[in-house]
Order: C-alpha cells, then sequence, then structure tokens
C-alpha cells in the first residue's frame, strides 16, 4: 500500500462506517516476492486477498461478502483477456460459496467508474472519498514492475508520494510512479523512426508491460526516448511513431544520475471511464522538477514520463 495508507483510509471512513484494519503484510509478501510475471502476480495476490477474507468471514459468521466491482476495467477487462482483475471471481466461474464459505453480491457490477460517482453524489458521499484517484487493487506489486523485491516496493512507495503530492492540484483523473531496473539495450529501427522530431535515441528496457492492441493483451516492451525534442509537444506523438510490433509503452527521459540501480516512471492519464484514456499536456519544467526530487534517492538512476494513450498501453504497467 502507499505510504500511511490503512491510517488515512481509516480515518476517512471515521463516522461513515466501522472498520478494522486487517495486518495480513506477511501473508502476501509470501505469496508474491520474487514473481516477476505480471498475471501471475495478480492471480497469486487474488488467493491470499479471498483466503484472508474467507477466514475473517469465518470468525465472525459471515454469509455475505459485498464488495465494489464494477463493469470496467474489472470484469469487463478480466473476461476479454486483457488482465486479471483481482476481484473478478463469478464471472469467470470461481463459486465463491464452495470455495471460501461466503455468498457475493455486488451492487455496482454494471456500472463504470464515472456512474459509479455519481451514485456516490446522490447518496451524499463526502466529496474527498467521491474524488479520491483509483488505486489497484493489488496495490503498489504491479506498480513495481518485473521482478517483485521489497527495496522496489519501497522505491515505488516514495516516488508515488512525491508524483501524487506533486501533481496534486492538476486536475488529473490518475496519476502515480512506477518503477524497474534500468537495463536496457539500443534500437536503431526505432531510432529511426523518430529522426524528425529531435536529435533522439530510443532503447527498450528489458521488462515488459502490458498494453491493449485490437481489443486484445499485448504483454510487450517498454521504449525510452532519450534526447532533444524539436519542441516539447512532439513528446505527446512519440507514441504514434514507436508503438509498432510489440512495443506497449513509451516512455520519454526527464533526467538521469551517475548510479544507482532504477528507472522510474511518472505515469499521469485523463479519463472518463477508464477504458481509453489520454495524456495531459503536463509543463516540462514541473515534470523535471518531480523527477529532481525523485533522484535524491541515491537508489534511482532516471526519472522518465509516460507519454502513451490507452489504448496503445493500460494505464497500469502490469
Amino acid at each position: 500500500m502507499r505510504l500511511n495508507e490503512p491510517t488515512h483510509v481509516k480515518e476517512l471512513l471515521k463516522g461513515i462506517l466501522p472498520i478494522e484494519v486487517v495486518d495480513a503484510h506477511e501473508q502476501f509478501y509470501g505469496a508474491v516476492l520474487g514473481l516477476s510475471n505480471a498475471e501471475e502476480k495478480r492471480i497469486r495476490f487474488r488467493e491470499v486477498f479471498y483466503t484472508v477474507l474467507s477466514g475473517i468471514a469465518k470468525k465472525y459468521g459471515c454469509d455475505w461478502l459485498v464488495q465494489g466491482t464494477i463493469a470496467p476495467p474489472d470484469w469487463i477487462e478480466t473476461k476479454g483477456g486483457i488482465k486479471t482483475q483481482h476481484n473478478v471471481l463469478e464471472q469467470i466461474g470461481i463459486d465463491t460459496s464452495t470455495k471460501y464459505g461466503f455468498k457475493l453480491i455486488e451492487p455496482l457490477r454494471e456500472l463504470y467508474k464515472d456512474q459509479v460517482r455519481e451514485v456516490a453524489r446522490a447518496l451524499g458521499v463526502p466529496s474527498e472519498i467521491i474524488n479520491r484517484q483509483p488505486f489497484p487493487g493489488p496495490g503498489l506489486s504491479i506498480r513495481a514492475v518485473g521482478e517483485l523485491t521489497l527495496e522496489k516496493l519501497d522505491i515505488v512507495r516514495r516516488s508515488t508520494e512525491i508524483v501524487e503530492r506533486r501533481l496534486g492540484d492538476m486536475g488529473l483523473s490518475q496519476w502515480f510512479a512506477a518503477a524497474w531496473e534500468y537495463s536496457t539495450m539500443p534500437s536503431d529501427e526505432l531510432s529511426r523512426n523518430v529522426v524528425n522530431l529531435g536529435d533522439l535515441h530510443v532503447n527498450l528496457f528489458k521488462v515488459r508491460a502490458t498494453g491493449v492492441k485490437g481489443d486484445s493483451r499485448s504483454y510487450g516492451h517498454v521504449a525510452l526516448v532519450k534526447g532533444r525534442l524539436t519542441k516539447w509537444d512532439d513528446a505527446y506523438e512519440l507514441h504514434r511513431y514507436l508503438t509498432i510490433g510489440d512495443v506497449t509503452h513509451v516512455i520519454y527521459g526527464l533526467t538521469e544520475g551517475d548510479s544507482g540501480k532504477y528507472f522510474v516512471s511518472i505515469r499521469a492519464v485523463l479519463t472518463e471511464d477508464f477504458m481509453t484514456a489520454d495524456v495531459p499536456r503536463l509543463d516540462r519544467n514541473t515534470l523535471v522538477n518531480v523527477a529532481r526530487e525523485i533522484m535524491s534517492d541515491n537508489r534511482i538512476a532516471a526519472v522518465g514520463f509516460d507519454v502513451t494513450p490507452k489504448p496503445p498501453a493500460t494505464i497500469e504497467y502490469e
């Protein structure tokens, strides 16, 4: 979870409904640390999540679990094979009564995220809850791209705090940080594709990320563009030239140091329904300043800005 998130959520819901925070972090870490494949992370996370909930349900004698599954991206992306959302069960044939000992009710499952917010406004839910940016069910584990380690999780957690704080007043739909090992290989072919946009060269990261191409899942390369653009607006056109073959995300490099092991990507999108998303036109100097604050951690080698809409990328990386 994000820095201080359990405490913040408990405080946010105080006076609205009773809440008990269950600390099961050792069970989750034991199940997912060391995993590299995005789908395997999500499925393993799901098993721990509902096993823990099953134990809680039995403790309190609960027959039903009420959860906030919605249409997109939850069961639509799961059934469509884009990526497994951890909270999708009955839609893919999992009998919760048999497997976990509780029946399931999902009152929002036919609604889109913007419709859920309208329902919340009609019910008088506090605006801080309504406008809270979405957070992936498996948490920061899928923003620590590639092999999941405690150090990488710590990098993502600290970088996310900076990005959320620095970009929080810009009217964005979702904004966060992701991290992975800074290991790349040059691509002369892709570099030739952007020769008209400036003095640029393109590398491919060794890690892979999830994308959407032709309504199907693509698990492909992440391209890093380094160098000087003729004009900043061209950064938002890079994906048109580079999301070919199996490239799913395109990142423009903002700053780089002399040491460190990890690369951090700043991700920001604008969207209504989260089925498609645009990249906001953010000021370059603002992004560079955010990147420099992130780079104060000497474990981080470089920082970039993801300029890929959805599709062909997904909002998350895994």
